[in-house]
């Protein structure tokens, strides 16, 4: 056993490979090997496509359009500017730091194996477990959530197109939901190859109906737009909470939703040439580009409301339709609705991915029941299809909750707090525990680890609590927030299958590689 192996350290190797991208290839498994696993994927992602994936499953113009009535309601035309604006100075923290983990250890686990590695010996187990069971909670409720609000999407265009007349059931959108799923399920389970080149494609179509949505808001609008002042300004408080303070940070679960999954980075990397460089970059990009963007989307949406009461009070299940019609008539708004059914059927695709590539690590890791079957990759395709039809089945059983407006939006809520508590764990325990023990990778933050790392972990415990709240003040059973309940009964479950019997056999991230890639042999990390 190495000195970086016996304290704990992470030993990466930084040699540029000048021999095209078999070299890089070639570095990267070897890299993947020090790590302790075996290569079990064609590396077919480029840098651009790498790029074009973090991107794409943030989604921005579907997850605008899904969130837009957030802001709407805690804070109307300064929630959606400024509520949009300031959290993405702290969500950039998050990711910058989570750029440095995937630089040193590019690997599909991810998120739980860097919590092993940095932890305390003692502790690393438990760390492990804890993160890996936030992340696949997140990963799970974010594609069911992501393509419920797909079948909403497609409920709305047909209410529209009907002149109203036809309005789905609850029913109905599930059966929807359902085939979704079900499409995502033979996606995802496509070579490698295929998913990298699908990104391309999805890109294109996320920054043109974008860019488009945005043009269609500020020119079809012509007169009938507010002023600049009313537009970056003007407050509305349809919360029912007294502090204003309080009702305008409740804005934040609209961006907070949107700059979700950028993780993916990480847990493609066993797919991606130069991962070590391509990975942290593509959640840097992926992320500041989203941030962009759904600004200006918003700035866009801001100036064509002219009445935010009257976007509340829709019959569509999405206001932001409502605003569509309202600014380009029937016609243009489902011309425009159209191509965002496509972001939000691409952004579920992606995030199909990234949710089997966490399933499929942690049962690498046999953390998970039945974990021999989730592991296992398709001979043909070279991907985890069984760990795909997990997750689908997953969102599919949490789809369920769709038939409560309350329980869903929960769901939501409980993807996005799944998802950050699993971001800030490994960089709570890099600014603690794990300061020394870090070998970086292409990209560093260097000596800025400590203060951006310090601001990621706060921002995260802030939100988190604010999440767990409602929208309104008073509510009745029907409107409450029951993220807590999904989230605290997952953390009840990990806690009791840990302390009762996890302890025994679940040691953190295991070897299935040796010293000299002969067959598969099981050892702790």
């Amino acid at each position: 056993m190495s000195s970086d192996e016996k304290t704990g350290n992470v030993s990466v190797k930084t040699d540029s490979v000048h021999d095209g991208a078999p070299g890089l290839r070639n570095a990267d498994d070897a890299l993947l090997a020090e790590l302790g696993y075996k290569a079990e994927f064609k590396r077919e992602f480029t840098m651009l496509e790498t790029i074009a994936f973090a991107f794409s499953i943030m989604g921005v113009v579907a997850s605008v359009s899904s969130t837009f009535s957030f802001p709407l309601v805690t804070g109307g035309h300064v929630g959606m500017v400024w509520g949009w604006l300031i959290p993405c100075f702290f969500v950039m923290a998050v990711a910058a730091s989570m750029a440095e983990l995937v630089s040193s250890m590019p690997t599909s686990a991810g998120l739980y194996y860097f919590s092993a590695k940095l932890a305390p010996p003692k502790y690393a187990a438990l760390a492990s477990w804890i993160t890996g069971w936030a992340n696949i909670t997140g990963q799970i409720t974010l594609v069911c959530s992501i393509d419920f609000t797909c079948a909403q999407m497609i409920t709305s265009a047909i209410t529209v197109g009907s002149d109203g007349a036809i309005v789905m059931s609850e029913g109905a959108t599930y059966g929807i939901l359902l085939a979704i799923l079900f499409c995502h399920g033979l996606v995802c389970s496509a070579a490698t190859s295929i998913l990298a080149r699908l990104n391309l494609f999805y890109v294109l179509v996320n920054v043109g109906t974008t860019v488009a949505a945005i043009v269609a808001l500020l020119v079809c609008s012509g007169d009938n737009k507010v002023s600049t002042k009313d537009a970056f300004t003007m407050f509305e408080n349809n919360t029912g909470w007294i502090n204003n303070g309080w009702a305008f940070l409740l804005a934040f679960t609209s961006p907070m939703w949107t700059l979700t999954g950028y993780d993916s980075a990480a847990h493609i990397s066993e797919e991606v040439a130069g991962a070590q460089r391509s990975a942290p970059i593509a959640i840097l990009v992926g992320v500041a580009g989203t941030q962009a963007l759904g600004w200006l989307l918003f700035i866009a949406a801001s100036f064509a409301t002219q009445s935010v009461s009257d976007l509340l009070t829709t019959e569509l299940p999405l206001p932001m339709g409502q605003l569509f019609l309202n600014v380009l008539g029937k016609r243009g708004m489902l011309t425009i609705w159209s191509f965002i059914i496509v972001v939000q059927f691409v952004t579920g695709a992606a995030q199909g991915v990234d949710a089997s590539r966490v399933v499929f690590a942690f049962a690498r890791d046999n953390a998970l029941p039945g974990s021999r079957w989730w592991k296992r990759i398709n001979p043909r395709t070279q991907t985890p299809v069984n760990a795909v039809w997990f997750v689908m089945v997953g969102a599919a059983l949490c789809g369920l909750l769709g038939f409560s407006v309350a329980a869903l939006s929960s769901l939501a809520g409980a993807s996005v707090i799944g998802l950050y508590v699993s971001y800030a764990t490994p960089i709570f325990l890099r600014i603690t525990s794990g300061r020394n023990k870090l070998v970086p990778g292409s990209f560093t933050l260097g000596k800025w680890y400590m203060p951006v790392g310090i601001v990621a972990v706060s921002w995260v415990c802030f939100i988190v609590v604010l999440l767990f709240f409602p929208s309104f003040e008073t509510v009745t059973a029907q409107e409450m927030n029951y993220s807590v309940v999904i989230i605290m009964g997952v953390f009840a479950f990990a806690a009791i299958s840990w302390v009762v019997d996890a302890h025994k056999w679940f040691h953190g991230p295991i070897r299935n590689i040796d010293g000299t890639s002969s067959p598969s042999e099981t050892k702790e990390l």
